[in-house]
């Protein structure tokens, strides 16, 4: 379908010198595809009159839909106005409604409008103006010989609150698009390629009207089905076979998280958890509380980062990490059952390791990671290799022990139906 195709273009040298990552290109082109729409290309502009011209005239060829953030404000470098009245042929006009509306928001704040402020309300005289709840730079929407442009500020928030308002809903209503039907499935525990490999039969079995796509990140797969004009039902169809395949390594769907399926299972029981974390430093614990509601189950943390804090705080027996070293399978243990016992919790999670990028040996390399789970039926201990790199690590362990206590909560859910 040719008239559903986008363009979007950022705007902004802080883009192009990489001193911010374009969030706003990649969150608009996921938007975009969900509702249908075929996005072709996605570019930057400089903060140049000349880039911003000659970007607007490729998005022109390429696309119905030419969807521009950036270069609003009211300073000297938001130059965004002064090309688009150009392109556009237009005159700049004070548009009292906006005007008023940059007015309250002061008002609001307390805040005294400037000169520079009313600057905000001066929009091209032929654009349909686009409220900005957010903020003070409206939105502008132009359709020129059979293409739609439309303008926004480049603050994300503000881009978002027009895009979900304005844009989708405007654009759906004016432009043809497909029927698009898509779910994700999150997996964690397998590789890419280990994982395409495991579901190569099933994935070879799906027919043409659904796509398959691997979605890689550290320790996790997103798989996203995608069909268009089919139902729901179909996919959902699919996905349940694949569920009988990989039943342990799928975690969720959609927007699910390893922290808010786990908060989900200790809810149902109506069990605790505390924490001791060593090399994750308290990001274990920053990812249980970040979900809402987890005081219902969370008791609190403890970080042995030294040796010390291990013995003196925690219990852990010295002559064990004398015996075996503070990353080790019999101290990550006893951290997660002296923890357990401490906060009188049903579940205690134990993170030990070498995040790096320093402090490896031959024996334990940089990576070496120990995660131990004490539970009301026993305790549990793993050991993970990882690489080099001290954030994925730290990423990479957190989310181990979560799904440590995910399995185990989910195998005794079963067994207890049984």
């Amino acid at each position: 379908m040719e008239e559903n195709k986008v363009v979007i273009i950022s705007i902004g040298d802080e883009i192009l010198i990489g001193q911010i990552v374009n969030t706003n290109a990649s969150w608009m082109a996921e938007k975009f595809n969900e509702f249908g729409f075929n996005v072709v290309s996605i570019l930057t502009a400089g903060d140049s009159y000349s880039s911003i011209w000659n970007a607007l005239v490729y998005g022109r060829s390429m696309a119905s839909l030419i969807v521009v953030t950036g270069g609003l404000g009211p300073t000297k470098d938001d130059i965004t106005k002064k090309v688009v009245a150009d392109f556009f042929n237009s005159k700049m006009i004070i548009n009292q409604e906006v005007l008023s509306h940059v007015e309250s928001f002061f008002e609001r704040r307390g805040r005294s409008l400037t000169e520079l402020n009313q600057l905000q309300a001066m929009v091209p005289h032929n654009c349909t103006v686009i409220p900005n709840a957010q903020g003070t730079a409206p939105g502008m929407y132009f359709h020129h010989n059979e293409k739609h442009f439309v303008f926004m500020p480049g603050v994300p928030f503000e881009m978002k609150g027009i895009m979900e308002s304005w844009v989708l809903p405007r654009m759906q209503s004016v432009i043809p698009v497909d029927k698009i039907v898509q779910k994700t499935v999150l997996t964690h525990g397998m590789g890419e390629s280990f994982l395409a490999d495991k579901i190569s039969a099933w994935e070879d079995n799906l027919p043409k009207t659904i796509s398959l796509a691997y979605l890689p990140s550290p320790g996790k797969v997103r798989l996203r089905l995608r069909g268009k004009n089919i139902s729901m039902v179909e996919i959902d169809n699919h996905i349940e076979e694949l569920e009988r395949i990989i039943p342990d390594l799928i975690y969720g769907y959609e927007v699910d998280t390893l922290e808010s399926v786990v908060g989900k299972l200790l809810l149902q029981k109506n069990y605790t958890l505390a924490i001791a974390e060593s090399c994750t430093g308290g990001y274990l614990s920053h990812l249980v509380t970040d979900v809402p509601g987890s005081s219902a189950y969370f008791l609190g943390s403890i970080i042995a980062y030294a040796n010390s804090i291990k013995s003196e705080v925690l219990g852990v027996n010295s002559d064990v990490i004398a015996l075996h070293g503070a990353v080790s399978q019999e101290v990550a243990l006893e951290m997660a059952i002296n923890t357990r016992q401490r906060f009188n919790s049903d579940f205690a999670l134990a993170t030990t390791g070498i995040a790096g990028p320093d402090g490896g040996t031959d024996e334990k390399p940089v990576g070496t990671i120990w995660v131990a789970l004490a539970g009301p039926k026993g305790n549990i201990s793993k050991k993970f290799q990882f690489g080099d790199h001290r954030l994925r690590n730290i990423n990479l362990s957190a989310n181990s022990a979560l799904n440590m206590l995910r399995l185990s909560l989910i195998n005794e859910f079963i067994s207890e139906s049984k």
